[in-house]
């Protein structure tokens, strides 16, 4: 019974640890691959650095995106990209 005891408190940190830190992490990088598949054209975005722009062309095969921004169009990797935000501006304010 006693070592059942030591072990006790080892596993429920490796619970806790897994239900706190690493089950979080993988629904997060769950969701961002869902979101980068449903990227399309006309798209507005804001990338991880924090640029906004709007998507212009997708590709396929290399997974990127041409991004059209006040400066020009720039070629993103869609890994890059944080958040859609047409229909977060197009959500009507309560």
């Amino acid at each position: 019974m006693s070592e059942i005891g030591n072990f006790l408190p080892m596993i429920l940190i490796f619970v806790v640890a897994y239900f706190f830190m690493i089950r979080p992490q993988m629904k997060k990088q769950k969701d961002e691959k869902k979101f980068a598949a449903a990227l399309k054209k006309g798209d507005k975005i804001v990338t991880k650095s924090g640029l906004h722009g709007k998507v212009v062309d997708l590709n396929d095969k290399d997974s990127s995106c041409i991004i059209e921004t006040m400066a020009g169009r720039l070629k993103f990797d869609r890994s890059a990209i944080s958040m859609e935000m047409s229909s977060k501006l197009n959500t009507p304010v309560k």
